[in-house]
């Protein structure tokens, strides 16, 4: 078999459908489960020469709520000049995380343009 046919069948599979019959797979098939599906587009993208997305890893404190102790030890340290990507890896937060908090603290002007605040 060819790469060529064998990419096909992959992405046909991870879209559900039965390479051969084109009938969509049962609810209940395997190649239905998220975690198969996600293989498969995988295999899929290997297959095209694409390298697989690798997931980074978030810091240990990232998704947690901000606790009065942290928002006063990073008000702290911003005002002393620690840089974000500094106060970031020191807090166990993403630098985004950082930021936020910072805006949210009155310390840094909200963010003007696509995900911040609109623009006027």
């Amino acid at each position: 078999m060819e790469l060529q046919a064998a990419h096909q069948i992959i992405d046909t599979l991870a879209q559900g459908v039965h390479p051969v019959t084109g009938e969509a797979m049962p609810e209940d098939s395997p190649y239905n489960a998220p975690p198969v599906i996600r293989a498969l587009f995988a295999v899929s993208q290997a297959l095209q020469g694409k390298p697989a997305r690798v997931r980074r890893e978030l810091p240990p404190n990232a998704g947690k709520p901000w606790s009065a102790e942290e928002d006063a030890k990073l008000g702290g340290a911003f005002a002393a000049g620690v840089e974000l990507k500094q106060l970031a890896l020191d807090m166990g937060r993403t630098p985004f995380a950082v930021e936020t908090r910072l805006i949210k603290l009155g310390k840094l002007p909200p963010r003007v343009g696509r995900f911040g605040a609109p623009a006027d």
